[in-house]
């Protein structure tokens, strides 16, 4: 038996039960939602860490848009690269996430979070001052060999930074409560949102209106992108550092509360705990992962049939001018921006599985609305904003509830390894997703890039079967109609007559015995 408020003890690491674990279990809290709490931070740290967190990826946001997206695509469209050459730069970056399993591993073997992903993105980033000197200073290479440069490049940098993929997002998960998820991802996208529509078109306009040529303003656009990403890892300071170990110590401490009826205190009392990361609640947990990895890896697949050559479309097949592609692009942030609140508010009332679902119908539908569309005046001035102004809000649904659902469906124990295997068989299925397009549409007879649009539509909707098996915690499909019911219904709610339910483990009343499972 253990007294309330002192240390629990394993090994010879503790982890204290402080007041914010006391409240969170007094509200009926999951496992899961406690595990940012445990951490021994303040709430002032915590507020810091958050907005630090938001201004890292501000930044990091004008390094993504300069070393990737329309631009890079804009440049390898001017040195003639054939569309499998483009499906290869876009598989890139998903075969670099078979680097995070290793990086996982190393990360669990450090002791900050912080320091670790801090030599891992600054080399990684600093890689791309090396093609922004080629431009400037190369004299003239063949098309061939720039295409190849900037390849190995984009090779050198994803494969590297990938190792410090799952080690940030445990860092953040570990950071942010998980019951403020929605609300403040939701947030920190719409402010990343913000800075690509406005930094898109402002980089586009550097690359078009540079008196040296697109090719050099592109080389501009590239060293205001490093000068960006170092500054937003300089915002990492600001930012609580986790030790891998006190996770660990965590998570084998977990408390889960059992819910019973005060109608009957006696058996209130003498209910037992359950034992903590048994083999069925394990199993469980892993079976609903597998689930939701099978779901993620058939998407991927089913996106990036296509979604690498909508941009090649507009810029290759239909000859649009790249202010026109950017201005684009920017109206997506836009609708990005204003629907991430949205999105993340109803996420965290009804669950991310119901938006996921209804929502990746409609982006399953999205690239047939394209086969419409032409180079033509009613396209350029209609159809392609509508079509980006819908993808933004959409996919806003699509990113930030896919991110959502993997914390909350992988286990706690080892959480970066589990990160770190999504993102890598991800990774494996959305690049063979692009190098399956890239191959499809160079065959023109067979519909070339309309065709895959087609074809990738079919394949999304496939992709959705899985998601209807994943499981989310506290939002099961009668937790979900119940909630909304009660919301239309407020006095609906207030006629309900049912006994009291209270944790038979409240931390302040109640010693507990805590059984660990090595």
């Amino acid at each position: 038996m253990v007294e309330p408020g002192i240390p629990l003890c394993i090994g010879d690491s503790p982890a204290t039960v402080n007041s914010d674990l006391v409240g969170t279990l007094d509200k009926k809290e999951t496992v899961d939602q406690v595990l940012s709490l445990t951490i021994p931070i303040s709430k002032d740290q915590v507020r810091t860490s958050l907005q630090a967190s938001t201004l890292d990826g501000i930044f990091a946001t004008i390094f993504s848009n300069a070393t990737g997206g329309v631009l890079l695509s804009s440049f390898l469209v001017g040195l003639n690269a054939s569309p499998s050459q483009i499906g290869l730069l876009s598989s890139i970056p998903m075969l670099a996430n078979l680097m995070q399993p290793l990086g996982a591993l190393w990360s669990d073997r450090t002791s900050s979070y912080h320091w670790y992903c801090f030599w891992i993105y600054v080399p990684s980033r600093l890689l791309w001052l090396i093609l922004a000197a080629a431009i400037f200073w190369a004299g003239q290479w063949t098309e061939q060999t720039w295409v190849n440069l900037t390849l190995g490049i984009v090779g050198l940098t994803y494969f590297w930074g990938a190792l410090g993929s799952a080690s940030w997002l445990s860092w953040i998960a570990t950071l942010v409560p998980s019951r403020l998820r929605g609300r403040y991802f939701g947030t920190r996208a719409s402010a990343i949102s913000l800075m690509n529509l406005l930094s898109i078109p402002a980089l586009g306009w550097i690359v078009s209106a540079w008196g040296g040529g697109a090719q050099q303003g592109y080389g501009v656009v590239l060293l205001l992108g490093v000068v960006a990403g170092l500054i937003s890892l300089g915002f990492q300071f600001w930012m609580a550092d986790v030790h891998p170990g006190d996770r660990q110590i965590v998570e084998v401490t977990e408390i889960e509360p059992v819910l019973v009826s005060t109608s009957n205190p006696q058996d209130s009392a003498s209910q037992p705990l359950p034992t903590l990361n048994s083999p069925s609640r394990l199993q469980r947990q892993d079976t609903n992962f597998l689930l939701f990895l099978l779901y993620f890896a058939l998407w991927m697949f089913a996106v990036n049939l296509s979604a690498p050559f909508f941009n090649v479309y507009l810029l290759d097949t239909l000859a649009i001018d790249l202010r026109w592609v950017t201005s684009y692009t920017s109206l997506q942030a836009g609708a990005h921006l204003i629907m991430l609140v949205v999105w993340g508010k109803l996420a965290d009332r009804i669950g991310n599985r119901p938006i996921l679902l209804i929502d990746g119908i409609l982006v399953a539908l999205f690239p047939l609305l394209w086969l419409i569309t032409g180079a033509n005046e009613v396209s350029l001035w209609v159809w392609f904003p509508l079509l980006h102004l819908l993808a933004g809000g959409s996919w806003a649904a699509i990113d930030l509830c896919t991110n959502n659902l993997q914390l909350g469906v992988a286990p706690l124990r080892h959480q970066p390894l589990y990160f770190a295997v999504a993102a890598a068989i991800a990774g494996i299925s959305g690049a063979l997703g692009t190098s399956v397009g890239g191959f499809l549409a160079e065959f023109t007879d067979y519909g070339g890039i309309p065709g895959l649009f087609a074809l990738s539509a079919i394949a999304r909707l496939l992709a959705l079967i899985p998601l209807i098996f994943v499981k989310e915690q506290g939002h099961s499909l009668q937790q979900t109609l119940q909630k909304l019911l009660l919301s239309r219904s407020p006095h609906l709610s207030k006629t309900r007559h049912s006994p009291t339910i209270e944790p038979v483990n409240s931390l302040s009343d109640t010693a507990i015995t805590v059984e660990i499972n090595q």
